[in-house]
């Protein structure tokens, strides 16, 4: 039986526990999911040597940046993204301790083409990423691929970004798409939401929420409350993960 997983910290709610554990018993697939809840991202090894059947790995918060180091390579996107949320774990026949980790990113394919279909062109042709960890690198890749130019939003000042404070009803009024991809809003908290000004939102405006859990968080019920177009995560994660069992079921 193969073994597949998923590293991160916490793992109250995984979603790709369940869903990959239903996809097996749905296909008749002999393999099993694992959560593999690291307090470190040097217990890496440890996952992988104890747990010779191991073949893939997904990647969570927080260390779909500090994973990159213990890879052995990457691929073309995952370097150009700057995080993984995917490894292949490649092994030579007979030795368990001489394998070969390989880092992907699919978020943005999940990203991407969740999106794609809920675009207006003639509208949505600037965005504001409200975040800038390693998901929001993800979700750039996704907009330059789809030719959309965009901003990041931080709470901290940088060049070339905004901070909430900067978010003026103007900003938001040429800013049709806005993507939350930050955790701000996730459950528990879900009576939180991203400092924007709610207001300044049309029924022009399409606000996509990375965050899943809850299904509605308050951010997408303040656009919805005034006719936005709205979208959670779970679409997104659904078509990253069918990515990453591309990659895993690729020939050597």
């Amino acid at each position: 039986m193969e073994t597949y997983g998923l590293i991160g910290y916490p793992l109250k709610h995984s979603f790709s526990s369940r869903f990959f554990t239903e996809k097996f018993s749905q296909e008749e697939v002999d393999a099993e999911y694992l959560n593999f809840e690291i307090a470190d991202i040097t217990e890496l090894r440890r996952v992988i040597l104890f747990n010779p059947s191991l073949r893939g790995l997904n990647v969570t918060i927080p260390y779909k940046e500090q994973v990159i180091p213990f890879l052995n390579e990457l691929s073309p996107e995952a370097k150009q993204i700057g995080a993984v949320n995917v490894i292949r774990v490649e092994r030579k026949p007979g030795d368990m301790y001489n394998y070969k980790l390989t880092g992907y990113n699919t978020d943005y394919i999940g990203f991407r083409e969740s999106l794609r279909p809920l675009l207006r062109k003639e509208i949505h042709k600037d965005a504001l990423v409200l975040g800038t960890g390693g998901a929001s690198k993800a979700v750039a890749q996704a907009l330059n691929d789809l030719q959309i130019a965009f901003r990041f939003v931080s709470r901290t000042p940088a060049e070339g970004r905004y901070c909430y404070d900067e978010l003026s009803p103007g900003l938001i009024a040429s800013h049709k798409l806005i993507i939350n991809a930050s955790p701000v809003g996730t459950y528990p908290d879900s009576d939180r939401c991203p400092a924007i000004p709610y207001e300044s939102i049309t029924p022009d405006h399409l606000l996509y929420d990375l965050v899943y859990n809850p299904e509605e968080t308050l951010f997408l019920k303040k656009g919805k409350e005034v006719g936005a177009t709205t979208q959670n995560g779970k679409e997104m994660l659904a078509l990253q993960a069918l990515a990453a069992w591309e990659i895993w079921q690729q020939e050597g």
